[in-house]
């Protein structure tokens, strides 16, 4: 079996040809730069999957609020204009004859992991995605958690400063105000304008500038703090960290020694792993979407 599988962002649209056992055939890259024209997102989104043969089924990973069953989105904010009530299943499956299967982002990242990814062999693990903001999603038994209304692990919005920042949800200090990549550049700007990227922050960091170091220390304890939370509440086994900060292995390492520092020591046998998936972690996990359950 060949699925066609994609993984569809504000910025990026990535595309790949996936056997049953996860191997990639294809991988490409496209720019999502076409959302802010007008266009059509299925008009174009046809065009690119219609590049491709030989698939038997396609899998799309999304952003915005997705309703699974129905495959369409239910809610998108301007990084897609027009994007909201979409409905991609039904589309696709008229113009290719195939099944389709739509699911969240950051569900389907939890899904790549959990069949080819850090997660196999663990049956219960929460996955959370560090970036603009900060995605989550629940494995349970080995199957995706998806809540009463589809909706669940909005990770991102738990609160963990009551009455702190406003945050674009409408609440008050949310978690990602304080612990996602856009916080973490939001302080470090404060000491230099030019602290302006994720990626800058940390250089500085590993040539041990020391405001710098602060910065890095006290959004660590802001991610180990969310976490914490969620440990207690769900006691998994296991929390997988993505998002492209979370590649590098030396943070994974910091957020799970302050994480133990805080934890109670009932739930310290708790792991905390490093996405292995990267950037196609989006691409497997709907690939997934139409394989059966892996233990």
């Amino acid at each position: 079996m060949k699925i066609l599988a994609a993984d569809i962002g504000g910025t990026s649209t990535k595309v790949g040809l996936c056997s049953e056992g996860g191997q990639l055939e294809s991988f490409k890259e496209y720019s999502t730069e076409w959302a802010r024209t007008g266009l059509n997102p299925v008009d174009v989104l046809g065009e690119i999957f219609a590049a491709y043969s030989g698939f038997d089924a396609i899998g799309i990973s999304t952003a915005g609020q997705v309703d699974s069953a129905e495959g369409k989105i239910i809610y998108a904010n301007d990084n897609i204009p027009g994007y909201t009530g979409v409905r991609l299943k039904d589309s696709f499956q008229k113009r290719f004859g195939v099944p389709v299967k739509v699911e969240n982002d950051v569900n389907a990242a939890a899904l790549g992991e959990k069949h080819f990814g850090a997660g196999r062999g663990v049956a219960d693990f929460l996955c959370l995605t560090y970036g603009t903001g900060i995605g989550g999603a629940i494995i349970l038994g080995g199957e995706l958690y998806r809540g009463h209304t589809g909706s669940a692990a909005e990770f991102g919005h738990i609160i963990t400063h009551p009455l702190g920042r406003p945050c674009n949800c409408g609440g008050l200090g949310c978690y990602e105000q304080y612990a996602s990549t856009t916080a973490l550049v939001r302080n470090a700007k404060e000491i230099d304008k030019l602290y302006n990227n994720g990626r800058i922050v940390f250089e500085k960091f590993f040539q041990r500038e020391s405001s710098v170091e602060k910065v890095v220390q006290d959004w660590v304890f802001e991610i180990a703090l969310g976490l914490v939370s969620l440990i207690h509440t769900f006691n998994p086994p296991a929390v997988v960290l993505g998002g492209g900060i979370m590649e590098q292995e030396l943070l994974v390492r910091m957020v799970s020694d302050k994480v133990k520092e805080l934890i109670m020591e009932s739930f310290s046998d708790v792991k905390i792993l490093k996405a292995e998936l990267g950037n196609k972690a989006g691409v497997l996990g709907a690939a997934s979407l139409h394989l059966t359950r892996v233990s």
